[in-house]
């Protein structure tokens, strides 16, 4: 009998966030893995029934695998009530996962320990829908979404409108940050191991929420095609970027390349387990499987109780 034959795991997935079919994708997949492997898994979807849910953590599990998205499931909200619970759940904890999730408290935090960043204003949503609050191109972010939701680039000649109160549901706050044109680069973090370059490249102008998703939305080059000094740096800074955060077990840190200069552009704490997603994808090319990634995270999977 395998040592995993007796462990529970319970894989919380969906929730209401606007990534919920994804992660109704990714927790499918993770279940498989998981059951593949001889684990006791159990696909839990998660609503709003915070009762409903205790419910079904109840008697708490070994583990649980985490593959919620968005808001709500990797925010530090589902962490700090695993916390409470002391079940040990995969990826970062309560804080890790709330600093990653607010774009410009991990920005600052990112300047601080050296790694280079994109400069930025945060705008009252009224502002930006008054005008130009920076010189174009530049980018138009929500705060705390994942996935690239809510983003849009700004160009020089853009005549279309640019945000209004019906398509913003984001908040009263708004990122507007220099757009830095050049190569999309992401780097996944497993533990303390920084696995490889991927180069991301679509037809559909930016690496939005239906290129990251959709089928041949676009295409992914690991490793990267880039100086060996320039991989390097982007691995070690991937890396320091995980670690500046405090996170643990899978991370996934994005890029940009402009042919000079590396910027960090965010820190992705739940990282996609979808058949289009970049970290099982780099697990591969280090040969590492689906099945012994997954294992891997419960493996290691803690709480802050």
């Amino acid at each position: 009998m395998s040592a995993s034959a007796n462990r529970r795991v319970a894989v919380l997935m969906g929730g209401w966030s606007v990534e919920r079919e994804v992660s109704l994708v990714s927790g499918a997949a993770v279940t498989a893995a998981l059951r593949a492997a001889g684990y006791d898994a159990a696909a839990i979807d998660v609503t709003r029934d915070a009762a409903g849910l205790l419910a079904a953590l109840t008697p708490p599990p070994d583990a649980v695998f985490n593959a919620l998205h968005g808001r709500y499931g990797e925010d530090g909200c589902i962490q700090g009530l695993l916390d409470i619970l002391a079940v040990p759940y995969t990826h970062s904890g309560l804080l890790a996962s709330a600093l990653a999730m607010d774009k410009p408290t991990a920005k600052r935090l990112f300047a601080d320990a050296g790694i280079p960043v994109a400069e930025h204003v945060i705008a009252a949503r009224a502002a930006v829908l008054e005008g130009e609050v920076m010189a174009r191109p530049y980018v138009i972010k929500p705060l705390n979404e994942g996935s690239s939701v809510g983003v849009l680039i700004v160009r020089e000649g853009d005549n279309h409108g640019l945000i209004s109160e019906r398509d913003w549901p984001y908040g009263e706050q708004v990122m507007v940050e220099r757009f830095v044109p050049g190569r999309e680069l992401t780097v996944a973090v497993m533990g303390d191991r920084a696995l490889a370059v991927t180069e991301i490249t679509t037809q559909r102008g930016f690496y939005d929420y239906d290129a990251k998703y959709a089928a041949g939305g676009s295409r992914h080059v690991v490793p990267a095609d880039l100086d060996p000094a320039v991989y390097a740096e982007t691995l070690r800074l991937a890396l320091l970027a995980h670690r500046t955060l405090g996170c643990r077990g899978v991370s996934r840190a994005d890029f940009r390349y402009d042919g000079r200069r590396l910027y960090a552009l965010e820190v992705n704490t739940q990282p996609g387990m979808t058949p289009t997603s970049l970290v099982p994808e780099q697990a591969a090319a280090c040969g590492i499987t689906f099945e012994d990634l997954v294992v891997w995270m419960v493996e290691n999977a803690t709480c802050d109780s």
